[in-house]
């Protein structure tokens, strides 16, 4: 890749930089060896504003590019070298799960941001995010980060994503169409944009519910001028009993009781005398042929 060199600060006069930088194929090649990494990218963009500037037009796309390559090669295949917002932001999106504040985006909720050491971003997931009259549009959307046990609002869970050319989208026509308003006072956490809200515009189908595992009353998103989405969802719990009374709480002391341990026990034991029975008369067990659909499974 050929770089303009640049060896002084262009943007201040007060910087402290008056030696001079290093050029910008140097900086290249070194976070390069570096794979990279988003924290020493964002150290650099502190020093001045040179660093700065370098960081949003170079460092942070090749960050973007490697960590999901066909997800840029993508947003990028409309022939723009560039995306909606910038570089900095798409990056902090891919890693970032922004969280929220009392009184801010999602009401009394108060969970933290903090970095997301791996997340999986479908372009296939995002359709369920859309009206069935916008599903021509391109959306990637994050699994959702979950945060469980938050007293009376249950298991959280937060999403993210980003639209591939928002402004020419049939999303942002609808918006414009409905007169949907944009937040009065809160912005993009990634990019420092208006935001509207896709609950009050009426724009969150039935099928968002269903691919979060959430339930349907308890989901909203928000999507900025630069079409990065944020969203907040209930989850619902990973296993349901019907007879569990309600009120009931189920906790792991009940799993480590006495009880509990004779039970599993005896299962056991059956189980090993079901065996030999089938070895004794030379039944076939093909375990791929067993149903276990009524087993609860986990969440990834």
């Amino acid at each position: 890749m050929i770089l303009t060199k640049q060896y002084r600060c262009i943007h201040s006069s007060s910087c402290q930089c008056t030696k001079g930088h290093l050029s910008e194929d140097v900086i290249f090649l070194v976070f390069q060896q570096l794979n990279w990494n988003p924290k020493l990218i964002a150290a650099l963009s502190c020093v001045c504003k040179w660093f700065d500037d370098l960081a949003k037009r170079v460092l942070w796309k090749e960050f973007c590019r490697t960590r999901a390559p066909k997800m840029m090669l993508d947003l990028q295949s409309c022939g723009s070298h560039s995306v909606d917002g910038n570089w900095r932001a798409l990056g902090k999106l891919l890693i970032y799960c922004s969280g929220c504040q009392k009184g801010g985006l999602f009401n009394n909720v108060q969970i933290p941001g903090h970095f997301v050491y791996r997340t999986r971003f479908s372009r296939t997931s995002g359709k369920s995010f859309l009206l069935p009259q916008c599903r021509t549009d391109v959306l990637y959307v994050s699994d959702p980060c979950e945060h469980l046990d938050q007293g009376e609002d249950g298991d959280v869970g937060f999403f993210r994503g980003v639209f591939k050319s928002f402004a020419t989208s049939k999303v942002r026509k609808m918006l414009i169409k409905r007169e949907a308003k944009l937040h009065p006072k809160e912005v993009c956490p990634y990019c420092k944009a208006k935001l509207w809200s896709m609950l009050q515009a009426k724009m969150i189908p039935q099928s968002a519910s269903v691919r979060l595992g959430a339930y349907e009353d308890c989901i909203e998103y928000f999507v900025c001028l630069n079409g990065h989405m944020l969203g907040i969802c209930t989850l619902l719990p990973l296993s349901d009993s019907e007879e569990t009374s309600e009120g009931e709480t189920v906790d792991e002391k009940q799993f480590s009781s006495p009880s509990f341990a004779e039970h599993v026990s005896d299962f056991l034991r059956c189980l090993v005398c079901f065996t030999r029975f089938c070895v004794v008369f030379d039944a076939e067990v093909d375990s791929q042929t067993w149903d276990w659909s009524g087993l609860p499974s986990g969440r990834c």
